[in-house]
């Protein structure tokens, strides 16, 4: 298992206990070194707080843990192609990376629509990978959404 898979797989089990707690099942983990710095998943509804998306709440803990805004070197691992505030929010913290699972047709920021970390008037500019375990983030997502409906 190469190290983008064993991440992933920790932002899976993030986007497991969202989907548990009825939440959209996402979930995000921060990496740097090699070590996860921290992890989180949705919590909008249980928070009653629009910008708790799984990549806010991580990147939030992150800064906390590495006392400073600036995440340069780290990597985010995240099960859905991050959302226009999300990508904003990855772009502010200067994260080097972002590998996600699932891509995003209507509003993903990264590479389906907006592919923000790659605008030439930004100072900032990461690296983006999708399709990391790619089925199994959209089988938990369309499970959901399924569950949902019936």
């Amino acid at each position: 298992m190469t190290n983008k898979e064993k991440f992933m797989r920790v932002a899976l089990k993030e986007a497991k206990i969202a989907y548990r707690n009825g939440e959209v099942p996402i979930g995000a983990v921060i990496v740097k070194d090699g070590e996860i710095i921290s992890k989180s998943y949705n919590k909008r509804n249980k928070n009653k707080i629009a910008t708790h998306h799984a990549e806010i709440n991580a990147i939030e803990k992150a800064c906390k843990v590495l006392g400073d805004w600036r995440l340069d070197g780290c990597e985010m691992y995240v099960t859905l192609e991050p959302c226009p505030m999300c990508a904003g929010a990855i772009l502010n913290a200067r994260i080097s990376k972002v590998y996600f699972g699932a891509y995003e047709v209507k509003s993903g920021a990264l590479l389906s629509n907006y592919k923000m970390l790659f605008q030439g008037s930004l100072n900032h500019k990461g690296e983006v990978e999708g399709g990391v375990l790619l089925e199994e983030c959209k089988a938990l997502l369309k499970d959901f959404f399924k569950s949902k409906r019936s």
